[in-house]
């Protein structure tokens, strides 16, 4: 074998060489932590865009006096959260939102799971019916809202027409948000119980029907059946309702906008629709930041505060 091709056989068989090595290496890397590690990077990436970028500029804008379309703001310190403090409005606004979270969460979980307990059972036609009463979820909060403000309206609202065929003088409805407040929060709760309704059935489909069988054996009638064995095993599909309900009605916006607009005055508002109006309407964009800030805060707390809660209370099955 001549000097040439022994240099050249030489060259090929470092090249395989340093190919093996390079597979050995990347084949070792691919199955260590730290490749699993670099798949949670687009995501890292995605949050840091529009969660952290958007929440640290939102911060940046409650510190200054920027009206939202200048090119141009002042600096105001902390004087945003100060006013946002001694401002009483924000005191009713903030009860409403947690009005809004809190009965909603309850109205959709009590009808949600009624719903599936009556349809976890051998019915005819029970597709249909779960069919209708999850419909209103697939349809637009906005649109929602803009359909049950014609149903309530004063003027040519329908229960006010079914009020005059039956002699009785009409109500305006959205007039006080004494009145307004509750009916947003039954259209809320209206609109998604469907979904509570699904979770709770599949929760439902998870339980073992020996336990039931085993039940009716000792002589457990259907409260001590659904109290000790139904409800404590439902616990996980509980707490995932009560988080996601709690999270929705705390941000409501879309069924407010379009019944009420928030008023008369402030008087049916939330945080959201209030950072809304404050921003738009009145061009006053580090004051709605300040909110927006507020409300966030409130959402982080309630809703971590009940998942940690409720997780405590699940049960194993």
């Amino acid at each position: 074998m001549s000097s040439l091709e022994e240099n050249t056989l030489a060259r090929l068989n470092s090249k395989v060489s340093r190919s093996r090595d390079f597979n050995t290496r990347f084949q070792r890397f691919w199955n260590s932590p730290a490749a699993l590690s670099l798949m949670y990077l687009p995501v890292l990436v995605l949050f840091a865009v529009f969660i952290v970028y958007p929440f640290t500029q939102g911060v940046k804008l409650s510190t200054t006096n920027w009206d939202g379309f200048s090119p141009t703001f002042t600096w105001a310190n902390l004087q945003q959260y100060q006013r946002m403090f001694n401002d009483r409005i924000v005191g009713q606004v903030v009860i409403n939102t947690f009005f809004y979270g809190g009965i909603s969460t309850l109205l959709q979980n009590v009808f949600g799971l009624a719903y599936a307990l009556f349809l976890d059972q051998q019915l005819r036609g029970k597709s249909l019916i779960r069919a209708i009463v999850y419909l209103p979820v697939i349809i637009s909060p906005l649109i929602m809202g803009y359909i049950f403000y014609f149903m309530f309206q004063y003027d040519g609202g329908a229960v006010n027409d079914i009020f005059a065929v039956l002699g009785l003088p009409p109500v305006d409805w959205l007039a006080t948000g004494a009145r307004s407040v509750p009916l947003i929060t039954l259209v809320n709760s209206y609109q998604y119980m469907g979904v509570a309704m699904v979770i709770y059935l599949a929760g439902l489909q998870t339980i073992p029907r020996e336990y039931y069988e085993a039940a009716s054996i000792d002589g457990a009638r259907a409260w001590p059946k659904f109290a000790l064995i139904t409800l404590p095993l439902l616990s996980p599909a509980i707490t995932v309702n009560i988080v996601i309900n709690l999270i929705g009605g705390l941000k409501l916006f879309d069924v407010i906008e379009a019944m009420t607009k928030g008023g008369p005055g402030y008087s049916s508002q939330s945080l959201s629709t209030m950072m809304y109006t404050l921003y738009f309407d009145r061009q006053d964009a580090g004051y709605a930041a300040a909110i927006g800030i507020l409300m966030f805060v409130i959402i982080t707390i309630v809703g971590i505060g009940a998942l940690l809660i409720l997780r405590r209370r699940e049960v194993d099955q």
